[in-house]
């Protein structure tokens, strides 16, 4: 698998200014200078896939195919057993078009019902995608354990984290301060992997 080294420049596949300053900071102590999509005039590609994995393929490739330099792509969502694995791939989309987290909690709510009282287990997962002008690639997938609370609480964190209460904590994500939260949560775990993988030593 090939690595980065200090000095390369990494298209972040994203027109999302909160998460490349989240990656910019994961990612400066390793000497990669790291430039986003939306900076680049990248259009975003549609997100057609049908799991974590191949959202991030698609919009990595499609990034590293455009700007001709390595590129990164994530993409993450929340599972609820009592919805079938929903909202999953489509997290977003359950905020509406203003993808707004209050509504897309209150979605999951009302939609789970008794059998979410009944059975609270959710997860969160983050797959992250390496890829290079050319075709080759790598994925990166990590998952959190844990359960839905209802209603939501937290000041901190974005999306679901005010109703998501991780394995063996009492507090929601949003209730965590953001290093705390890195360590235990998916993107932080995916993170590690891709770190030890193909980031320079």
């Amino acid at each position: 698998m090939r690595r980065l080294a200090r000095g390369d420049r990494l298209v972040l596949a994203s027109h999302n200014a909160g998460k490349l300053k989240e990656f910019d900071a994961l990612l400066s102590p390793f000497g990669i200078t790291l430039l986003s999509a939306g900076a680049l005039g990248l259009p975003e590609p549609e997100e057609t896939g049908t799991s974590f994995a191949e959202n991030a393929r698609l919009k990595a490739e499609a990034a590293a195919t455009a700007a001709g330099l390595p590129a990164l792509a994530d993409d993450s969502g929340f599972c609820v057993r009592a919805l079938g694995g929903a909202p999953g791939i489509y997290s977003a989309r359950w905020g509406g078009p203003a993808k707004d987290s209050l509504l897309a909690m209150t979605r999951v709510h009302e939609e789970g019902g008794a059998a979410l009282a009944a059975d609270p287990a959710a997860w969160f997962v983050a797959v992250l995608c390496l890829a290079w002008p050319g075709g080759e690639d790598a994925v990166f997938e990590g998952r959190v354990e844990g359960r839905v609370a209802w209603p939501p609480q937290g000041a901190f964190g974005h999306g679901y984290d005010p109703i998501f209460i991780p394995e063996g904590e009492t507090r929601r994500f949003a209730e965590m301060p953001e290093a705390e939260k890195n360590q235990v949560s998916h993107r932080g775990r995916a993170f590690g992997l891709f770190r030890e993988a193909c980031l320079p030593a």
